[in-house]
């Protein structure tokens, strides 16, 4: 499964100015109004750049509905442009290449190759639920790890990112159709259990594309 987390910003950076100078100028003049007391500075910030502690809004998808998403945007980080890794391809050549592309259960960074947070494909929100966004597939775009981390709760407008347009995935698959034919004639494969899920997966999320 994929998980998507978004998070409730403050109303600053929900509704200010999203540029950041401007957002560091309320700042500038809160400095300026503690002269007149601590006070006058927490009126500024209470009003033009509150502290709102983050909510979660967690989801997970299933690898069907992922794997709908990813063919849909041509395995492409419609935030970035770059092509992205189908999930079960990188975890074979993590298998098959322990020592050059090593993979850690619990992601830790020194014992995992730097292609899982670049290449990995996820699902998040191009709106926030957090911020009038819909959870339904066509709010629903493909990106990797990192730029899902990097996003957090911010909107595509305030990190000065643009939405590219989906690609074709007759033209890249995320070496999806490589992972199936593989697995298909290394069956032993399949005893790990997320390659057999997303081998599953992939199989009938290709045939209804056929």
């Amino acid at each position: 499964m994929q998980m998507d987390v978004d998070h409730v910003p403050s109303t600053a950076a929900a509704e200010g100015s999203d540029h950041p100078l401007e957002k560091a100028e309320v700042l500038a003049r809160v400095a300026d109004a503690i002269g007149d007391g601590l006070e006058a500075g927490g009126e500024i910030l209470r009003a033009e750049y509150p502290f709102a502690p983050p909510v979660k809004n967690s989801r997970n998808y299933t690898e069907r509905q992922c794997l709908r998403v990813f063919y849909r945007d041509g395995f492409l980080d419609r935030y970035s442009g770059t092509r992205l890794v189908h999930p079960g391809a990188l975890r074979t050549l993590a298998i098959l290449l322990p020592e050059d592309f090593p993979f850690h259960t619990n992601w830790q960074m020194s014992r995992t190759h730097s292609a899982f947070w670049e290449l990995c494909p996820t699902i998040d929100h191009q709106v926030l639920v957090a911020r009038g966004g819909e959870d339904v597939e066509s709010n629903w775009v493909s990106t990797s790890m990192l730029r899902n981390s990097a996003k957090a709760h911010w909107t595509l407008e305030e990190l000065g990112w643009s939405l590219y347009p989906s690609g074709d995935h007759i033209q890249w698959d995320g070496l999806s159709g490589w992972f199936v034919d593989y697995l298909t004639g290394h069956p032993e494969l399949m005893a790990e259990q997320y390659l057999a899920t997303w081998f599953r997966a992939t199989v009938e999320v290709r045939a209804g594309l056929a």
